[in-house]
Order: C-alpha cells, then sequence, then structure tokens
C-alpha cells in the first residue's frame, strides 16, 4: 500500500519553522511519521516552490499524518490504488539528481587505489549536458540500479516514448547545510511521456524513486495515466 500527500506550506510558517533547505525539508518531513522515529526512511519527497509557498509532496509505504505546522485545511492525502499503476503509458514529471562519476587520479594520471588495492570511488559530479541528461533518464528506465549482492542491474521497468516531447530543464544548484558543512545537489526537472515495459519493476521503481538524493527531495514520479 502506498500513500501520496500533497501539503501546501505558506513561506512565513516554513521561516518560523527554520525550514531554509533541502536537508531542513528532510527532517521536517519525519513529523509526518510520529510513529516510526528509529525506522528508515520509506518515503519520497519533492518541494516546489510557489509565488510566497511550498508545494511540498511525499509518497510512502506509511500513512503520513498532517504535523502540527501544516493547516489542516492545507493537508491531501490520497492511497494510491494498484490499478493506477496497472496503465500503459503515463505522462512524468521528475525533479532527479542526475550525476556521474569521475575517476579519482593521481599527479600522474593513474587511478587512485585504496589499501586494498580496490580503485577508489569516483568523485560524483552532476549532468548538464542536455543529452548526457536524456541518456541518463533511458539508462534510468532500462536498469534502475545494480543489485548489491550480484552486482546485477535491477530493470526500471520503463522506457521514454520517443515520438512525444521530452523536457529536460537547466540544473539548478540546491545548496544545503548538514552538520556545519555546505554542500549541494543538482536538481533537473523531467517531463514527457513513458511506456511501462516490466510491470513489476515499473512498480517497484515508482514506489523506491529515480536516481540519488531521494532523501533531499528527487526522485519522486508524479504520474497520470494517458492514452496513445
Amino acid at each position: 500500500m502506498n500513500w501520496l500527500v500533497r501539503m501546501e506550506i505558506d513561506a512565513e510558517i516554513a521561516r518560523a519553522e527554520g525550514i531554509c533547505d533541502s536537508y531542513a525539508w528532510h527532517k521536517k518531513i519525519w513529523d509526518c511519521f510520529p510513529e516510526m522515529p528509529d525506522a528508515q526512511r520509506d518515503f519520497l519527497t519533492r518541494i516546489d516552490p510557489l509565488e510566497g509557498a511550498f508545494m511540498v509532496w511525499g509518497m510512502s509505504g506509511t500513512k503520513p499524518v498532517c504535523p502540527r505546522w501544516c493547516p489542516q485545511e492545507a493537508f491531501a492525502l490520497k492511497e494510491i490504488s494498484p490499478s493506477f499503476l496497472a496503465h500503459r503509458h503515463y505522462v512524468f514529471d521528475v525533479r532527479a539528481n542526475p550525476v556521474k562519476a569521475l575517476v579519482q587520479r593521481d599527479p600522474n594520471g593513474q587511478p587512485l587505489l585504496k589499501a586494498n588495492g580496490k580503485r577508489k570511488s569516483g568523485k560524483r559530479v552532476p549532468l548538464v549536458n542536455p543529452d548526457e541528461l536524456r541518456a541518463w533518464l533511458v539508462r534510468k528506465g532500462e536498469a534502475r540500479c545494480r543489485d548489491q549482492e550480484t552486482g546485477k542491474e535491477i530493470p526500471g521497468g520503463f522506457r521514454i516514448v520517443e515520438d512525444r516531447p521530452l523536457e529536460i530543464s537547466p540544473m539548478v544548484e540546491n545548496h544545503f547545510r548538514k552538520k556545519g558543512q555546505s554542500a549541494y545537489h543538482g536538481g533537473v526537472q523531467f517531463r514527457g511521456t513513458l511506456e511501462v515495459t516490466d510491470r513489476e519493476h515499473f512498480v517497484e521503481t515508482y514506489r523506491s524513486g529515480i536516481g540519488s538524493a531521494k532523501g533531499f527531495g528527487f526522485g519522486l514520479l508524479l504520474l497520470a495515466p494517458v492514452n496513445l
């Protein structure tokens, strides 16, 4: 069972609650789940800035409650029925954090190695080129991620419909502070049409989100069924 929540939060409320960046939103949205303070995050979020307010989207496997800082009239909750995920085509809107890993090298150009001799993890940098961004999204449909135990790719369960427009926004830096350190995520908004190629894997992709930085408002697919 999944739940989709929408909250429209006035900017004055956000300021009064000290919500100033994506990490602050991340911590605050835990208030929607008061019975699971020590659980692992099982929800996705998205924060859309409006004029004088914020539209907060959330999807979770646990039923959220209206937090004290959200007016009741601004809190809308909907259960996602299995039939909603039974369509073949959807128009979609997702704000994601597309990145690539750059190999870390020493002054001689050789890859840096760990103490165990394995190559160090590449430094993640945001993608900004439209062609690379499109290719990134196509890959997410083909393979959502890799299984940590087997190393095999887990299919995303969908493909982008090529003869329909795909809008890709310019990358926007989303700055935040965590434990006294400044950082940012590169956010890119994709809007287009997808076709489900593997129902089971697509449903899992929908529930788990796309890309990285999911705890910071990225990866949540907003969907609407469409007949082509």
